[in-house]
C-alpha cells in the first residue's frame, strides 16, 4: 500500500514537472548540483559589485579586460585536461580546484597590507569562477540529458539554480555582519563541496547507463581543439556570436548600472542592499516560471522564439533608458531582462549544445561560456567607455546598445532554425 502511494507520488511529481518516473533520480541530483553552485555564487556577488563600485566606477572596464586575460589563461590549460584526463576525473578536479581557491582568499584576506589588491584579484577570480563553474554544469547536463530531455527538463533544472541564487543573497544578508564578509568565502566553500559530491554521484549513475567506455576515457585531441573546432563550424560560430551579444548588451546595461546606482546612493551599504534585492526578485520571478512555465513555453512556441525573446526584452528596456535613466526603470528592466536570462535564454542556448559532439560539449563549449563571454564584456566595457568619452552620455550609450540588440535578434533566429535542422538530422557546419 506505502509502495503505491509513493509510486503515485513520484508519478503525480514528474507529470508536475514534464518529468518521466525514471528520470527522478538524476533530475534531483541535477538540480542540487545547480542549488548549491548558485547558492555558493550569489553568496559572494554582493561582495563583488560592492568591490567594483568601491574601486572606481571610472576602472570597471581595466577590470572586465583584466577578466578577459585570465580566461585567455585558463582555456588552454582546460584542454589540457580534459585531454589528459577522464570525465570522471577532470569534472570532480574543476570543483577541488575552486574550493582550495576559495580557502587560499579567506587566509589571504586575513593579511591587511594587501586587502585592496586581493580584493580586486577577488573580483577577477570570481567573475572568472562563476562562468566557469556554470559552463562545466552544462557540459554535464548536455551530455547527460537528449535533446528531446532538455526541452522538457533544463527548465526545472535552471530552477535549481534560481532557488540557490535566492538562498545565497539572503544568507549574506544574515550572515555577513555576525559572521563578517571575509568568512562567507568558508559558506561558500561548503555549497560547492556538495556540488562536487553530486557531481560525483551523477558519474556513477552515468556510467552505469550508457556510454560508460567512453565516458571514463579521455576526450582526447589538442589543448587548443575548443578554438580551432569553433573557427570551422558555422553554428558554434552562430553560438559564440550570439553569446557576443547578450554579453555586450548586458555589459552595456551594468555600465548604465553601475553610473546609475553611483548616482542615487552615497552609502557602500545601500548600494550592496540594493544590488542584493535586485538579485533577490530576479531570482523568484525566475523560478516562479522554471518550476512549471519553461518546458510548456518551449514547447508552445519553440526554440527560435524562445532565443529571440531577450533580445526583443534588451531592446526595449535599453530604449526605456535611453529616454529615462533613473533608478526605477533600471531596476524593473534588470529584473526582467535577467529573469527572463536565467528562466528562458539559459535553458535555450544549452540547448544548442544536446546536438553537438562530445569534444564540443565539453572543450568548445567551455570556450565559449568563459573565453567568448568574457571578450563580449570586455568589448562591451571598452565601447561603453568610448561612448562616454565622446559625450554621449547614458543615453546615448542606451540607444547604441538597441542597436546592437537588434542584430542580436536577427542572430537568434537564425540560430534557432539550425539547432532545429541539426536536430531533425540536416546537420549543416
Amino acid at each position: 500500500m506505502i509502495s503505491r502511494a509513493r509510486s503515485r507520488l513520484l508519478d503525480s511529481a514528474a507529470r508536475a514537472i514534464g518529468a518521466r518516473t525514471g528520470e527522478l533520480p538524476a533530475l534531483a541530483l541535477s538540480f542540487v548540483y545547480f542549488f548549491c553552485l548558485l547558492c555558493g555564487y550569489y553568496i559572494l556577488r554582493p561582495l563583488r559589485e560592492e568591490m567594483g563600485i568601491a574601486g572606481g566606477v571610472a576602472n570597471l572596464h581595466w577590470v572586465f579586460t583584466a577578466t578577459f586575460l585570465a580566461m585567455l589563461a585558463v582555456v588552454p590549460l582546460f584542454g589540457w585536461i580534459t585531454r589528459r584526463f577522464a570525465r570522471t576525473t577532470f569534472l570532480p578536479l574543476v570543483y577541488l580546484f575552486f574550493i582550495a581557491n576559495l580557502l587560499l582568499f579567506f587566509g589571504v584576506f586575513q593579511v591587511d597590507a594587501v586587502r585592496v589588491w586581493t580584493a580586486r584579484a577577488f573580483f577577477v577570480w570570481l567573475s572568472v569562477f562563476n562562468l566557469f563553474v556554470i559552463s562545466v554544469f552544462w557540459s554535464v547536463m548536455v551530455d547527460l540529458y537528449t535533446n528531446e530531455q532538455g526541452r522538457r527538463l533544463f527548465g526545472f533544472i535552471a530552477a535549481g539554480g534560481s532557488i540557490g541564487a535566492i538562498l545565497g543573497p539572503l544568507l549574506t544578508a544574515t550572515l555577513a555582519v555576525p559572521l563578517g564578509p571575509i568568512n562567507l568565502l568558508l559558506v561558500s566553500a561548503v555549497f560547492l563541496a556538495i556540488a562536487l559530491a553530486c557531481v560525483w554521484a551523477l558519474l556513477r549513475m552515468r556510467g552505469s547507463q550508457r556510454h560508460s567506455e567512453t565516458y571514463a576515457e579521455p576526450l582526447g585531441g589538442g589543448i587548443f581543439d575548443g578554438i580551432t573546432v569553433l573557427a570551422r563550424s558555422r553554428y558554434l560560430l552562430g553560438v559564440g556570436l550570439f553569446i557576443v551579444g547578450l554579453t555586450v548588451v548586458a555589459t552595456f546595461v551594468y555600465f548604465e548600472q553601475a553610473h546609475i546606482v553611483a548616482s542615487a546612493f552615497s552609502n557602500s551599504g545601500e548600494r550592496t542592499r540594493f544590488f542584493a534585492r535586485i538579485d533577490l526578485a530576479v531570482n523568484i520571478v525566475a523560478v516562479s516560471v522554471q518550476m512549471f512555465g519553461t518546458g510548456r513555453i518551449m514547447r508552445k512556441i519553440g526554440l527560435t522564439a524562445v532565443l529571440a525573446a531577450m533580445p526583443i526584452v534588451a531592446a526595449s528596456g535599453l530604449a526605456l533608458l535611453a529616454a529615462a535613466p533613473i533608478l526605477g526603470v533600471l531596476a524593473g528592466f534588470q529584473v526582467l531582462r535577467r529573469a527572463g536570462d536565467y528562466a528562458l535564454t539559459r535553458p535555450a542556448r544549452e540547448l544548442l549544445f544536446t546536438v553537438v559532439t562530445p569534444i564540443e560539449k565539453y572543450r568548445v563549449k567551455n570556450v565559449i561560456d568563459t573565453l567568448v563571454y568574457r571578450a563580449g564584456d570586455a568589448i562591451g566595457a571598452w565601447a561603453f567607455a568610448a561612448v562616454s568619452a565622446v559625450g554621449l552620455g547614458l543615453s546615448g550609450a542606451a540607444s547604441i546598445g538597441v542597436a546592437i540588440a537588434i542584430l542580436w535578434l536577427a542572430l537568434a533566429v537564425w540560430l534557432g532554425r539550425a539547432e532545429e535542422r541539426r536536430a531533425a538530422g540536416e546537420v549543416n557546419g
